[in-house]
């Protein structure tokens, strides 16, 4: 983007919204996410096909229909038949990825009813009242789950959001959310170090606490309660973020955002070429089986992408490994490297 111009030349589609629309409103907090998501999204996906060498990504835009019914909010209709859409990109099975999936939306509408009672929940545990009746929503981001060949290099996750839900009296509630977390097969602590202090150059921009905050959020969220472990070495997480202000947090979410390349691309390039073993093999498979049963049972998202009607259930599982595993009482032998990775995340290390 230069001088309010968007060069969609730039990006992997064009936007969901009209581009000249976007040009118009870019002093708006949804029009600068869209923006943003939508750059990082190339961003991340020609970092990835570079590393890769062999594939180039899969680019499906989708639009999400809506009963084209209007619908009164205080003194004013407000038509929201267009739904929104996204832009999902998916690399499967090439060299150095089984399947990578970068997707953006921007979606809005009336809030399903399960959705909406977490969101009151969620509100109310803020200590703000959300008014009971219909209730339209508007959310933007970008979420990705990249899974590799080789076991020696790390799976990795990381989503941005923002999201407004508004009362039939037009009153609003916005909040933003989002983080990055590394999910190991074979630990390289060189590589969780590499990745945590990438993380706090990026909170330190904003506040000195964020990273400490944030990192003890992503330990405590991506821990798999019925295993009792967590799904990888950790990152960040924050979530209903709705203060100082918009402004600033739009600032915070896009440093965030541009620290993934240089977070997790590098240990790409370092392991992608490792030898490994059937065993290796075997063992990623068996991790990524608790990555699966993270994102079905307990992710936020994967939940509110469920309730959404007419939601596109491809770009809602995508986080899903294209091979897992789960084999009956598997145990790592003691001293191993699987067991040392259980071990930290039994026990969540603080890296920095």
């Amino acid at each position: 983007m230069s001088n309010g111009n968007i060069d969609v030349s730039q990006l992997m589609a064009p936007p969901v919204t009209d581009v000249t629309q976007l040009e118009k409103t870019m002093d708006t907090i949804k029009s600068r996410m869209e923006v943003m998501i939508m750059k990082t999204q190339a961003e991340v996906c020609h970092a990835l096909e570079e590393q890769d060498g062999q594939k180039k990504f899969l680019v499906e835009k989708w639009s999400r229909a809506e009963k084209q019914n209007d619908v009164i909010i205080g003194d004013a209709v407000k038509g929201i038949g267009q739904g929104g859409g996204g832009v999902t990109c998916v690399m499967q099975d090439s060299k150095v990825f089984e399947k990578a999936g970068v997707n953006v939306s921007v979606v809005s509408g009336p809030l399903p009813e399960g959705a909406a009672q977490q969101m009151r929940s969620r509100i109310c545990s803020r200590g703000k009242k959300l008014e009971e009746g219909k209730l339209m929503f508007f959310a933007a981001g970008i979420s990705s789950v990249i899974h590799p060949r080789n076991p020696h290099v790390p799976t990795v996750h990381f989503n941005y959001r923002y999201f407004e839900v508004e009362e039939a009296s037009g009153k609003k509630h916005w909040w933003f959310g989002g983080g990055t977390d590394l999910t190991p097969y074979i630990l390289d602590r060189e590589d969780a170090v590499h990745f945590h202090k990438e993380q706090k150059a990026a909170c330190d921009k904003h506040n000195p606490d964020y990273y400490k905050r944030f990192k003890a959020w992503c330990d405590e969220y991506f821990y798999i309660k019925h295993r009792g472990e967590c799904r990888g070495v950790g990152g960040l997480f924050f979530d209903d973020l709705d203060t100082p202000s918009q402004d600033k947090l739009f600032d915070f979410a896009s440093s965030c955002a541009a620290a993934i390349v240089p977070s997790y691309i590098p240990i790409v390039k370092k392991h992608k070429d490792d030898k490994y073993t059937d065993a290796d093999r075997n063992w990623q498979l068996l991790r990524r089986g608790r990555y699966a049963e993270f994102n079905l049972i307990y992710d936020r998202g994967t939940k509110f992408g469920l309730m959404t009607p007419n939601a596109r259930i491809e770009s809602i599982l995508m986080s899903l490994p294209l091979y897992a595993k789960w084999e009956y009482g598997h145990v790592p032998e003691e001293g191993s490297k699987e067991a040392e990775l259980m071990a930290v995340l039994k026990k969540p290390v603080e890296w920095l």
